[in-house]
């Protein structure tokens, strides 16, 4: 089946270059262009494309503001460009929350020196968010999210004590219409209470969404340490766990070699680079090695952390395309530790989780928004 693409950039250089390059694939048609993201709004409604490339950066109207009026009116695949830089990553964030599935780095360098790995990356990333399109078509658009309370700052979290579940719901972080379908899928019984030293939770496409969600349901007083693995470049994850840390009651800071694991923290693995779990509960950050697809790797972290912890270690694959995670949560499995697996409706693109499932590792399969809860029943 070909995928229909909306191209949307201010640049009529990127413009063309995009186009050129999806259409080199037979599977990918471009359907239209637009500069401005008004013009978005009304070429989308027009056209009803399976997924549009989104630039951030254009005139009346802005890339996440098209974003927000997109997924109100006519919900629809976004893939965001964006720069690698602090800016660009905060910027790329915000339109993920909007409802933008996943993004690419817009570097004008590497289409002109590596044009065939370009032309690969994206139709890929065309053709991994096209199939959450099939999911979209079940859904009614979400209305506008109101805006959560002030964060409290970083100071106020509470200190690391016994552990007492949150006396008053966390206001969830904003959602998108891929996550909100109203017919409820299976899901597992209530987890089993354990005193796990380490909750490790891997996710790639549809992962920063999917994390803040979970995390922000968590108390400051979280009995266990967490160590988050998300697909992400090395620009980005600084920013990202800042983010996190200013939304979530529990403390989120981006890892650092030699960073001590400790109740209510949460070390998110570094792009570009390795997290490992030693045995005396401090992460080691390697440098990424090229024999590997993803930099940070999920199986990576598991497989460490399965040695390390043995059976004490509760395991969450979210949403994300692709198998990592599956080997490391078969470790895992090994020592007697625990895997649970996002269940396929509230995933944005149901592939790490359906690794984990089809290969029998799944312990528990839990929809999105019920996660966060059943890691407050299982850590004691």
């Amino acid at each position: 089946m070909v995928v229909k693409v909306l191209v949307v950039d201010d640049s009529g250089f990127f413009r063309r270059r995009v186009s050129e390059i999806l259409s080199a694939d037979p599977t990918i048609q471009v359907i239209g262009t637009a500069t401005n993201g008004k013009e978005a709004i009304d070429q989308a409604l027009a056209l009803k494309p399976d997924v549009i490339t989104m630039d951030y950066e254009m005139p009346l109207m802005d890339g996440i503001t098209a974003v927000r009026h997109i997924m109100q009116r006519c919900p629809t695949p976004v893939l965001m460009f964006s720069s690698l830089t602090h800016e660009g990553a905060r910027v790329t964030l915000d339109a993920l929350d909007a409802g933008a599935v996943d993004f690419l780095p817009k570097n004008f360098e590497d289409i002109s020196r590596n044009p065939e790995k370009v032309k690969h990356m994206l139709c890929e990333k065309v053709h991994s968010i096209s199939r959450s399109n099939r999911r979209l078509s079940n859904y009614s658009a979400a209305p506008a999210p109101a805006p959560s309370p002030a964060p409290a700052p970083v100071s106020s979290k509470p200190a690391v004590g016994g552990f007492v579940p949150p006396s008053a719901p966390v206001a969830p972080a904003r959602t998108t219409p891929i996550a909100s379908r109203s017919a409820p899928a299976p899901v597992s019984a209530a987890p089993k209470r354990k005193a796990y030293k380490l909750v490790a939770i891997g996710t790639s496409t549809g992962g920063p969404v999917a994390l803040q969600r979970v995390l922000t349901q968590l108390p400051g007083n979280f009995p266990a340490p967490i160590v988050l693995v998300q697909h992400m470049p090395a620009a980005f994850t600084k920013a990202f766990a800042e983010r996190l840390d200013k939304l979530c009651r529990i403390s989120v800071k981006e890892a650092e070699d030699g960073d001590i694991l400790r109740p209510g923290l949460a070390l998110l693995a570094p792009g570009g680079k390795q997290m490992m779990i030693d045995g005396r509960g401090a992460v080691r950050i390697l440098p990424g090695d090229e024999r590997l697809n993803y930099k940070p790797c999920v199986d990576i972290t598991f497989g460490s952390a399965a040695r390390s912890y043995g059976d004490k270690v509760l395991a969450v694959v979210l949403t994300g395309m692709g198998a990592d995670g599956r080997e490391g949560a078969r470790l895992l499995k090994q020592s007697g530790s625990a895997v649970w697996a996002q269940d396929e409706a509230s995933c944005v693109i149901y592939g790490m989780p359906m690794a984990i499932v089809k290969a029998n590792l799944a312990d528990a399969v839990y929809s999105l928004d019920d996660i966060g809860r059943h890691l407050i029943e299982a850590c004691h």
